[in-house]
């Protein structure tokens, strides 16, 4: 469905010092920088597939995005989308993708989102029968209501997402682009988004590429994870078995009964990553978790117990820094 081959995306930057006298000196003799947005990065993604696509700020993911929806040409490389060239920007090709930013919106402030579908159905020109099986079936994915009716100024946050969702998808593209689609939504909310998101992407098989910065987004949407940095590509691949490569130590989550033992009592069974009131967390070695766990609950007065991987965000800490090692 997607393919990137060597995509480069370079910008020409003025640069300056401050003051008037600089100003001046501008006009007749100006120096550029060349920043390397994205620099010569390949990857494919098949029909229907979830990835998630990560980096730090700045590192190229929504220029690569834009590229890839057709809004910025690329300085160098080739990309393919739905068997199109974005660039082109043609009708077909529109129609097969949206691409959603979390921190811009297409509703009108001063109208109910229901004004935007109906603008977006007239552009997309769907039939009246179609869009109208459409916006209920969205409707109902996202449980928007009544809030269709309602000005979008008098909505919260989540709920103008919601909508926003739902106006991009009105035309059923088979490719979504989703920048940051859980920005600044509570954790209820951003449940509720990656639950619709989920769905689309089953009923409709769609391709969905995704960025973050809750990574709890990515492991719940996103068996595959595609990292860059400093625009270049630094992993592709499945995401269990970047955890295992690179933080291949279990945590061990306690809750007790009673007050926490202090930390130099739970040290015994592993390293201690905390220690607060009646619950603790120990990290151990992957092969010793069942040795461990039967210690700790013949020990300590356990009351709840679980093993998890360590967070995402520090196995993403620890591929950067990495990346910046190997760069050193």
């Amino acid at each position: 469905m997607i393919e990137v081959r060597q995509l480069s995306k370079h910008y020409q930057v003025h640069q300056r010092q401050p003051g008037l006298g600089a100003a001046l000196a501008s006009v007749f003799h100006r120096t550029y920088q060349t920043v390397k947005a994205v620099d010569g990065i390949s990857f494919t993604v098949r029909e229907g597939e979830r990835i998630g696509f990560l980096g730090p700020n700045g590192a190229g993911k929504t220029t690569t995005l834009k590229t890839l929806s057709g809004l910025l040409h690329p300085t160098s490389g080739e990309v393919s989308v739905a068997g199109r060239r974005p660039q082109l920007r043609e009708p077909d090709f529109l129609n097969s993708i949206t691409l959603v930013m979390g921190q811009k919106q297409q509703l009108i402030w001063d109208l109910p989102p229901a004004e935007t579908f109906a603008l977006n159905r007239a552009i997309y020109d769907i039939p009246h029968p179609v869009f109208a099986e459409t916006v209920r079936e969205l409707s109902t994915l996202l449980e928007l209501g009544d809030l269709v009716n309602r000005p979008t100024r008098q909505l919260s946050l989540g709920e103008r997402m919601k909508c926003e969702l739902a106006a991009a998808l009105l035309h059923r593209p088979r490719v979504l682009f989703l920048d940051e689609p859980t920005i600044g939504l509570d954790v209820s909310m951003q449940a509720t988004v990656r639950g619709f998101i989920r769905a689309y992407n089953e009923r409709f098989g769609a391709t969905v590429i995704l960025t973050s910065h809750y990574m709890e987004d990515v492991v719940q949407l996103c068996p595959r994870v595609v990292v860059i940095d400093k625009g270049q590509l630094i992993h592709d691949g499945d995401l269990r078995q970047l955890t295992l490569r690179l933080k291949p130590d279990k945590r061990i989550s306690l809750r007790f009964s009673g007050a926490a033992p202090a930390p130099a009592d739970l040290a015994r069974f592993g390293a201690v990553v905390s220690a607060d009131g009646v619950q603790a967390v120990v990290q151990v070695k992957a092969e010793e978790v069942a040795a461990v766990v039967g210690a700790l609950l013949a020990a300590l007065p356990v009351a709840d117990l679980t093993v998890e991987d360590p967070p995402l965000e520090e196995v993403m800490k620890e591929l950067f820094s990495r990346g910046k090692a190997a760069a050193g």
